[in-house]
């Protein structure tokens, strides 16, 4: 940092930064390619509170909950391309019940989306689980992905109101493991999952 700041003639303004981001024993965050940790990850488990997880959503829903950028869209379709490929990752979607009932675009789109649950639940390396809404839980506060790389390790993506952080600090992953655990407990297991989704697009959706 007394480089970078000796370089750009900061003034020491950089390292007055640096030292302010660092300081009681906080370290600056490391930022990670995201999309290529879930190339490379092992295991991911989603969670998304209020809609579908992106790497779950159709065509359609992506294109509504993406104001149809197709741009953004052809990247979101692109990256669920993991879920197909050879090594492909054992991904645990836990879908909140209430993204079930919660329109997004036209009730076509949402029957379309709950039967791509379904599909994909089908697949050997994916789980699908809702998550019951009654009650507090942890898993309110924010939605979160975490990824399990080869040798165990592991980095959380969090999304928040201004952008996603991607943290391998372990009290952010013991404080992730808490939420999750909660989750887990709150969830129907997968033939049960099955059935509410599929009740749910026949029933509300049609």
């Amino acid at each position: 940092m007394e480089l970078v700041d000796d370089h750009l003639a900061a003034g020491g303004a950089l390292i007055s930064l640096w030292e302010d981001l660092n300081k009681d024993g906080h370290p600056v965050p490391i930022w990670f390619d995201w999309p290529q940790i879930e190339g490379d990850a092992s295991e991911m488990t989603y969670y998304q509170l209020c809609v579908i997880a992106g790497m779950a959503q159709s065509p359609s829903y992506a294109a509504a909950i993406l104001d149809g950028n197709e741009d953004a869209v052809a990247a979101r379709l692109e990256r669920q391309k993991i879920i197909d490929k050879d090594d492909a990752p054992t991904i645990t979607f836990l879908v909140d019940e209430q993204a079930l009932y919660r329109q997004v675009g036209t009730a076509e789109t949402m029957r379309e989306q709950l039967e791509h649950l379904l599909m994909l639940s089908e697949r050997s390396n994916v789980t699908v689980q809702v998550v019951l809404s009654s009650g507090e839980h942890g898993g309110n506060g924010s939605s979160f992905v975490i990824a399990t790389m080869a040798d165990r390790s592991q980095v959380a993506y969090v999304e928040t109101a201004i952008r996603g952080l991607t943290t391998d600090d372990p009290a952010d992953l013991a404080a992730a493991a808490r939420v999750l655990a909660d989750l887990r407990n709150r969830t129907l297991p997968g033939n049960m999952s099955r059935d509410l989704i599929r009740k749910v697009a026949e029933e509300r959706w049609t």
